[in-house]
């Protein structure tokens, strides 16, 4: 039985990986069950051994969690640090985000040894185990723009409400020389799908964070602030 404190973690982390699963970019062919679970509010362990199948996700939960002596990898401050940002990301030392590439995510098999090189390099610059070091640093090889900026977690106000979509203003990637978060511009992002949403009321002025496009929840000011924090980490570390 999951106690209500996972069940939220679990939920949370679920609203992330929803459209990247949709896509086919990550974890197994479950996305109708995950977005059941997601409009529903509800978790139980079917949900948790789906989310444990995603081979990039799952892994990066227990680095963070085991790094600060947390049991449960789905516990709600690890799907936070993960996907927005918080300090227990500042508890991981080098080393340990080290073997975790090398060995758990297996780098060696997967990039040439130029580009092992340079992201293997990124950790004694700071390099932290969040969500968009791996979309920027890791995952995005082919430096497609467009790409990694659907695909990093964004945040955006509210302008207007026009379901299906949310019009929010937020700030796209963007190269000028070197790659950084552009002038904030009006953006249209999905909020339903099959006439159901993870949100059941928005309001105009409020934050969201949006991924491939789709809003995943609810943002406070202070979750903004650290999103674009360890966002802006990983995009100081990014060279085109």
């Amino acid at each position: 039985m999951l106690s209500e404190f996972n069940c939220q973690g679990i939920l949370r982390c679920a609203k992330y990986a929803f459209m990247p699963n949709k896509l086919s970019l990550c974890g197994p062919d479950d996305n109708r069950n995950l977005f059941a679970y997601c409009c529903e509010q509800k978790a139980d362990q079917g949900l948790k051994i789906i989310l444990e199948k995603f081979q990039t996700l799952y892994p990066y939960l227990k680095l963070i969690a085991h790094s600060n002596l947390i049991k449960d990898p789905f516990d709600e401050r690890v799907i936070e640090a993960y996907w927005i940002g918080n300090e227990l990301l500042d508890n991981i030392s080098k080393s340990k985000l080290y073997w975790h590439l090398l060995d758990t995510h297996q780098l060696k098999k997967k990039l040439n040894k130029k580009l092992l090189d340079k992201v293997i390099g990124k950790i004694p610059l700071g390099a932290k185990p969040h969500h968009s070091f791996h979309v920027l640093n890791v995952w995005n090889k082919t430096n497609n723009l467009k790409l990694a900026d659907l695909c990093k977690i964004s945040w955006g106000k509210i302008l207007r409400i026009d379901y299906p979509y949310l019009e929010v203003e937020y700030q796209p990637l963007v190269f000028d020389g070197k790659l950084k978060l552009g002038p904030l511009i009006d953006y249209r992002a999905m909020c339903v799908m099959n006439k159901s949403k993870f949100v059941n009321d928005f309001q105009v002025g409020q934050w969201v964070s949006f991924h491939w496009n789709f809003v995943c929840e609810i943002l406070n000011n202070y979750q903004v602030i650290q999103l674009k924090k360890y966002t802006e980490e990983s995009i100081n570390l990014c060279t085109i």
